[in-house]
C-alpha cells in the first residue's frame, strides 16, 4: 500500500511541477517489486530501471528521503542529484535505478563478480522491463555470467509492452523466460500479479544462484495501470484492456487472501496515506542542493584533464566553475548573515497584479487630469 500511495502522490507533484525530469511509475507492479525485495538478504545488491521509486522503499530507503529525491532536494536519498530515475542508496545496497535500457545488467554481472571473487555469499538481482530483452546487453551479459557462474538473477519485469510497443510486436519469443537457455541460464516464471508467488519463485532463483554459483532468468509477468511516463498518452491501449487487468489488483487481491476485512485494509490504507503526507511535507520544505556544489563529486585521475570543468560567472571575473564555492563563500561573507539575507529577500512584499495594476491606472488619471 505505501508504494501504490507514493506512486500517486508522486504523480500529484509531478503534475504540479514540484518534480522535475521524467517520471515513471510502478502502479499495478507492486507485487513484483515487494516479491522481489522480500526474497532478499540485507547483504544482496539489487540494480533496478528508471520506474525504481518502489524498489527504494521495499529495500528500505527512508520514504521522506525518497519524496525529497524526487523533488531534487539536498536531503533526497542521492543529495537531490539522481531524481526519479537514478536514485541510489549504498546503505541498503540499492545501486540504483538507471536510465539507459538494458545497461544495468553488465553492472549487474560486476557486482555479482566482485562477490564471487571476494568469496562472498552475497547474490545480485537484476532488475529490468521486457524491452531490455531485446537490447544487445542481454545476450552478452548472460553469457558472460553462466561462463563465470556468478551469482546473479535476472528479472525481468514482463509488463506486455515495451514503452508503447506490446510485446507480442518487439519480440518474436514471447516466453521471456526462456531466453537464458541458449546462454546456458535456467528460466524461472511467476505471475507478477502475485506477491506470494513472486516470492516463493525469487527465493528459489536466489537459493540456486547462491548456492549453485549459477545465474538465472525470472519473468514476472505482470501490469502498469498507468502510462510509461507521465508523458504519455498511452493511445496502444485501450481502457477496456486496462479495466481486465485492474481485476487482478495485487494490492486487494492479497487483502482479501489474507483475510482483512474492509475496516482493517482501511486503516492500512490511512497509514499509508498519513506516511506519504508526511513524506511530501518532509520533502517540500527540505532545501535545494546550493549552487556552489555542481561540482561535488566530480572526479578525475591524475592530470587527465587539463582545462576546465566549466566557466563559471556568477561572481565577478572569468574563473573555474569548481572555484566557484570558495569564491562565493569569500564574497558572500560569514554563512549565517548570508542564509538571513537569503531568508529576508524572501519575505519581501510583492504586491499582487490587481493592486499593482490599479495603483498605476490611479497614477495615470492624476496625469490626466
Amino acid at each position: 500500500m505505501l508504494i501504490r500511495r507514493f506512486e500517486e502522490r508522486a504523480g500529484e507533484m509531478y503534475a504540479k511541477a514540484k518534480v522535475g525530469g521524467f517520471l515513471h511509475l510502478a502502479i499495478g507492479e507492486e507485487a513484483t517489486i515487494v516479491g522481489a525485495c522480500r526474497a532478499m538478504r540485507d547483504a544482496d545488491y539489487l540494480i533496478s530501471t528508471y520506474r525504481s521509486h518502489g524498489h527504494a522503499l521495499a529495500r528500505g530507503a527512508d520514504r521522506n528521503r525518497v519524496m525529497a529525491e524526487l523533488f531534487g532536494r539536498e536531503e533526497g536519498v542521492s543529495h537531490g542529484r539522481g531524481g526519479s530515475m537514478h536514485m541510489f542508496d549504498l546503505e541498503n545496497r540499492f545501486m540504483g535505478g538507471y536510465g539507459i535500457v538494458g545497461g544495468n545488467l553488465p553492472l549487474a554481472a560486476g557486482m555479482a563478480l566482485a562477490s564471487d571473487y571476494q568469496g562472498l555469499d552475497e547474490v545480485t538481482v537484476c532488475v529490468f522491463g521486457d524491452g531490455a530483452a531485446n537490447q544487445g546487453t542481454f545476450g552478452e551479459t548472460l553469457n558472460l555470467a553462466a561462463l563465470w557462474k556468478l551469482p546473479v538473477v535476472f528479472m525481468v519485469t514482463n509488463n506486455q509492452f515495451g514503452m508503447g510497443t506490446a510485446i507480442e510486436r518487439h519480440s518474436a519469443v514471447t516466453d521471456l523466460h526462456r531466453r537464458g537457455d541458449g546462454f546456458g541460464v535456467p528460466g524461472l516464471r511467476c505471475d507478477g500479479m502475485d506477491v506470494v508467488e513472486t516470492h516463493e519463485v525469487m527465493r528459489e532463483a536466489i537459493r540456486r544462484a547462491r548456492e549453485e554459483r549459477r545465474p538465472h532468468l525470472v519473468e514476472a509477468v505482470t501490469y502498469r495501470f498507468r502510462g510509461h511516463s507521465m508523458a504519455d498518452p498511452e493511445e496502444y491501449r485501450t481502457k477496456e484492456q486496462v479495466a481486465e487487468w485492474r481485476k487482478r489488483d495485487p494490492i486487494p487481491n492479497f487483502a482479501e487472501r489474507i483475510g482483512l476485512d474492509d475496516d482493517e485494509t482501511k486503516q492500512l490504507d490511512d497509514a499509508a496515506i498519513k506516511r506519504v503526507d508526511e513524506a511530501v511535507q518532509f520533502a517540500d520544505n527540505a532545501k535545494f542542493p546550493p549552487p556552489e556544489s555542481l561540482y561535488d563529486h566530480i572526479y578525475v585521475f591524475g592530470d587527465q584533464v587539463k582545462g576546465w570543468y566549466s566557466v563559471d560567472e556568477r561572481s565577478a571575473g572569468v574563473h573555474k566553475g569548481e572555484d566557484e564555492r570558495t569564491i562565493a563563500e569569500a564574497e558572500r561573507g560569514p554563512e549565517a548573515a548570508y542564509h538571513q539575507a537569503v531568508e529576508a529577500a524572501g519575505k519581501e512584499d510583492v504586491k499582487p497584479a490587481d493592486e499593482a495594476q490599479g495603483e498605476d491606472d490611479d497614477a495615470e488619471q492624476a496625469e490626466d487630469a
